[in-house]
């Protein structure tokens, strides 16, 4: 493992950067976003780097987001230079003038989504688990997450980020998450390709990529457009348990686990993205939210219950969907 969790490299014509803190899952830091970001800047102007790979060491994870026990462990500063740090870093990515290829192999959630998920080329692999699971600890989607959640067909994205739910790769496919599925035995053929002179990162993608297998969450999205077509968490509630089918019941279940303000966010937060599909502006409202409920109670008890005690048995505050003050969510969404 590199001192600082990211190892640099130019191999061939490609940039090879690859996250690597694998006993922490990838989990990001300050020292790997900077670094990130610099490699990126410094090959942007470089002739003899025409691609770049972005991956994560280990076969477990891409990246497991930003660490949240960093995060939770430091003050309201430090919150705030991270995530401008870190949805700076994703916004450079999704603009970059060169293809930006993201092997999302193995946990790929939060930061690992905001990372991968606004490259040029996505590439999941059979080992990928892909998810948004802020509302687990009492944040909402954030690093753009909401607006690839608003654009996934139909009401997917609602369920995914509602429920925290994991997508595996043919999930991702079908949401719009990714845009290719290499199996996992291929990836140093891929590696390969890119570094190698010849055709362009799009057509060595091409070439190594097989069909996806079917999707399972896309095969249930008649009863999850028929249950999250609603203004309001407990609507959604409502419908999910007056529907016969036990992934609506599985659903709901979940659902009642996650912080009751940050759900109401999370809807929110989905639905502007859908009126508003411009990046730059969702990551500036995204910071927005992050730092509004980073200072409630509900950051720092999701955080103990899911990361540190390992309890999973957070003490919501308010405790249940219907006591979530509606000012206070849209105070938090439309801030500025």
């Amino acid at each position: 493992m590199t001192d600082d969790g990211v190892d640099i490299r130019v191999e061939g014509r490609l940039g090879h950067i690859t996250l690597d803190r694998p006993s922490r899952l990838n989990a990001l830091t300050p020292a790997i976003l900077s670094r990130l970001s610099n490699a990126l800047t410094t090959w942007q102007d470089d002739p003899a780097v025409e691609a770049v790979l972005l991956d994560g060491a280990g076969d477990r994870a891409f990246c497991a987001g930003g660490d949240v026990r960093l995060i939770a462990d430091g003050g309201t500063d430090d919150a705030r230079a991270f995530w401008e740090l870190e949805y700076a870093t994703v916004l450079q990515i999704a603009r970059y003038p060169k293809p930006v290829v993201a092997v999302m192999d193995g946990i790929t959630m939060g930061g690992g989504v905001g990372l991968g998920g606004h490259a040029a080329i996505r590439v999941v692999t059979e080992r990928s688990r892909v998810a948004m699971p802020e509302v687990r600890i009492g944040l909402a989607p954030d690093v753009g997450g909401a607006l690839l959640l608003a654009r996934a067909p139909g009401l997917l994205g609602l369920h995914l980020g509602l429920t925290a739910a994991t997508m595996t790769g043919a999930d991702a496919i079908a949401t719009g998450f990714a845009d290719a599925f290499v199996p996992s035995r291929d990836l140093l053929e891929l590696v390969d390709g890119l570094i190698v002179p010849g055709p362009d990162a799009a057509r060595v993608v091409a070439r190594v990529a097989v069909g996806a297998p079917a999707s399972d969450l896309a095969a249930q999205r008649a009863w999850i457009d028929a249950s999250y077509d609603a203004d309001s968490v407990g609507t959604i509630l409502d419908n999910l348990r007056s529907r016969p089918e036990p992934g609506a019941a599985e659903a709901a279940e979940a659902i009642e686990r996650m912080s009751p303000t940050s759900l109401a966010v999370t809807l929110r937060s989905i639905e502007r993205a859908a009126l508003d599909d411009d990046l730059e502006r969702v990551l500036a409202r995204d910071l927005s939210v992050s730092m509004a409920l980073f200072a409630r109670p509900d950051f720092a008890e999701g955080v103990r219950a899911q990361v540190v005690d390992k309890d999973f048995a957070p003490a919501w505050s308010p405790r249940f969907v219907g006591e979530v003050d509606a000012a206070e969510v849209e105070a938090i969404v439309g801030a500025r």
